[in-house]
């Protein structure tokens, strides 16, 4: 199965990063958060990806044109011209980097995919937020109910902390805790290519009209992720997610090396 991953966006709320790179390039543990996403994937035996690229997309490119190269020890003989590696780590991953336009919305660059994704069921994710979802049991409720479209429902940690009142007195508080309602679009999708048909061009915002005419056709499944999970929106969340790296267990980090 196919992964697709939207990268192309502009990331304006980051600018701190973003003014000279892509969002998904932006580091946590010194790799890019895209890195992070592509070997949560890898884990549950996922490894071909399709990248749409859009902003800065060859900074992307040529990281990972380079990849191995910086990942291995080399021997340069500079009179034949020859550049040998060796004692590499390789990730096993094919990835399509594809161009889908810098001003295309979200929904424009899926419809780009298509001919890159087939006519199979393919997974679709954006490429600025982790997770510890479980690929495997998305995809086994995803085949269950026979629907077009399945968006995995996360409830994100609350920016503020929670309080609940007996006339004016707090009688219980808690700080920054799981939001209790109001389930959001936390993206690791699972899509039927009948999807396509609800996406008219490069304009159309995946968020609205495809999503509300999916829901509205009752085509539309949540998969409930009681777990980890958080975006990488604002300089904020990037410190967030630095500061869970560097305590040495990051929540979302399901692979071994």
């Amino acid at each position: 199965m196919k992964v697709a991953i939207l990268a192309g966006g502009v990331g304006s709320r980051l600018s701190e990063e973003t003014q000279v790179k892509p969002k998904p390039m932006v580091e946590i543990g010194g790799r890019p958060i895209l890195w992070h996403i592509l070997k949560h994937y890898e884990h549950y035996g996922l490894k071909d990806f399709t990248v749409a690229l859009g902003y800065k997309g060859e900074y992307i490119k040529k990281y990972f044109v380079d990849y191995c190269s910086l990942e291995s020890n080399l021997t340069v003989n500079l009179a034949a011209g020859a550049v040998e590696s060796h004692g590499n780590r390789r990730p096993d991953w094919n990835l399509e980097l594809i161009d889908t336009g810098v001003a295309t919305l979200t929904g424009g660059r899926i419809k780009r995919l298509k001919p890159y994704v087939g006519n199979s069921p393919f997974m679709l994710t954006w490429g600025d937020g982790v997770s510890n979802v479980d690929l495997q049991k998305l995809l086994k409720f995803h085949q269950s109910h026979g629907r077009i479209a399945t968006v995995t429902a996360v409830r994100p940690a609350a920016r503020f902390g929670h309080m609940i009142f007996d006339g004016d007195r707090v009688t219980e508080f808690s700080e920054k805790p799981q939001a209790a309602e109001g389930w959001v679009n936390g993206a690791f999708f699972v899509l039927e290519p009948e999807v396509f048909d609800y996406i008219d061009g490069d304009s159309t915002q995946w968020e609205k009209e495809p999503m509300e005419r999916l829901a509205g056709d009752g085509q539309l499944m949540a998969y409930r992720h009681e777990g980890f999970w958080q975006c990488m929106d604002t300089l904020r969340d990037k410190v967030l997610l630095e500061d869970l790296w560097q305590e040495g267990n990051p929540p979302w980090k399901t692979w071994d090396d």
